[in-house]
């Protein structure tokens, strides 16, 4: 019988899983910050959870847009997922090697979930806890043959720019910001270079790693959706969330579908994409604004 599965699973449950299912594939996800200096796939070569793949977030991307990892064509997704052995009935489990518990599987996740795939989760507290309990790791990888894999975009998941831009009107959607609170006010410094922080007007701070708990596991319901009441977030109202290049946000997106929201939307361009198009006065900053920039 199959162990069933929900968007957040145990390493006991991998683990067991790993045992007895053959239709399950898991999937080594971790990405870093250029600013780190951190090689994630000569790290996963060294060690991973056995039987693990990698996915690289800036290989299965959009390479013809100038904005890091942005969601790639659904082909392109379906040829890199399907050279992953992967199909349309395998479980897919994401995880990564963060310090906090997660950092990019949350992004790979949300990936799956906009091409169609639901049948994926993430490992709660990811490789972290996996080592904590003394599970198994492996330098060994083999590529798996290639099989076919089914993608349909849920366009309804995607916001543009512009999409944004109009909602400064209309007011259709909450905005969510997963960037750290100091990035939002615009008193901290972004991690990439000709870019200041602040805020879309209107959005609502809410740092993914708010998220979180001290051990690196994501809460119970119940204290997700107290996250998100506090923040001043209704979660019967559509939601989009942004950060950065749209890696954090997805946590914010999985909170979300854990305290029951049926889809958020990601704004893929993030701030990166806002901060270099937006007009000076839709940059809002306690310090360094665009405004001042441009005088």
């Amino acid at each position: 019988m199959a162990l069933q599965a929900g968007a957040l699973v145990t390493s006991k449950w991998l683990a067991e899983v790993a045992k007895t299912q053959r239709k399950t594939r898991i999937l080594d996800s971790s990405w870093y910050l250029p600013k780190l200096r951190r090689n994630a796939k000569s790290e996963f070569k060294k060690r991973h959870i056995p039987g693990a793949a990698f996915f690289d977030i800036d290989q299965c991307c959009d390479k013809t847009s100038p904005l890091d990892h942005m969601l790639p064509p659904g082909k392109v997704f379906a040829d890199y997922v399907g050279n992953l052995g992967i199909e349309s009935d395998t479980h897919v489990v994401v995880y990564d090697c963060s310090e906090v518990g997660a950092f990019s599987a949350p992004r790979v996740w949300w990936m799956f979930r906009a091409f169609g795939h639901s049948a994926v989760s993430v490992l709660n507290r990811g490789f972290r806890n996996w080592q904590l309990e003394g599970r198994p790791v492996s330098d060994h990888h083999s590529r798996p043959a290639p099989t076919e894999f089914k993608a349909s975009l849920n366009r309804s998941w995607i916001k543009t720019y512009e999409d944004i831009l109009d909602n400064l009107d209309t007011k259709e959607f909450q905005v969510l910001d997963a960037r750290p609170a100091g990035r939002f006010r615009g008193l901290d410094p972004e991690p990439r270079d000709n870019t200041e922080p602040g805020h879309i007007p209107g959005s609502i701070s809410i740092p993914f790693h708010s998220f979180l708990a001290p051990s690196g596991h994501f809460p119970p319901k119940e204290q997700l959706q107290d996250i998100f009441v506090r923040a001043g977030v209704d979660l019967s109202r559509p939601i989009c969330v942004l950060c950065g290049s749209a890696v954090t946000a997805c946590h914010v997106a999985l909170a979300a579908h854990e305290s029951g929201h049926p889809g958020v939307s990601v704004y893929d361009g993030g701030w990166s994409e806002w901060y270099t198009r937006a007009l000076p006065e839709h940059v809002i900053s306690e310090g360094r604004g665009k405004h001042l920039l441009l005088v």
